[in-house]
């Protein structure tokens, strides 16, 4: 493999751990959203809120769940992705050695857990 080579690997190494840390960040954001929203909502039925307030807050909630869908999707694929690299890289010598190529393996073990 040529030094391009080995460099277009370490730099999207980067990009895909950059992307896949991101969007696991991003999950969790939304299934906290999500969580409070539910809380929100069930207080404002347990106050007697008016029907119209519970409404929205079961839409906003709705939204949220949405959003974990489809972050759940796009990072299977930036798990996939990384993956798919790390396993290129570790055929190349010396890449394994690198801290680029020890970070994606870190964010492949956090998601597996």
């Amino acid at each position: 493999m040529s030094a391009d080579d080995l460099a277009t690997l370490r730099r999207q190494l980067k990009i895909k751990t950059g992307a896949a840390s991101r969007l696991n960040k991003e999950h969790g954001m939304y299934q906290k959203e999500a969580a409070d929203l539910k809380i929100k909502k069930d207080k404002l039925r347990a106050d007697g809120a008016e029907e119209w307030d519970i409404k929205n807050a079961g839409k906003m909630e709705d939204e949220s769940y949405k959003m974990i869908q489809d972050t759940a999707d796009r990072l299977a694929k930036a798990y996939g992705e990384l993956r798919d690299l790390v396993v290129s890289a570790k055929k190349q010598p010396g890449i394994t050695d690198e801290e680029v190529f020890h970070k994606a393996e870190e964010i492949l073990e956090e998601a597996a857990l």
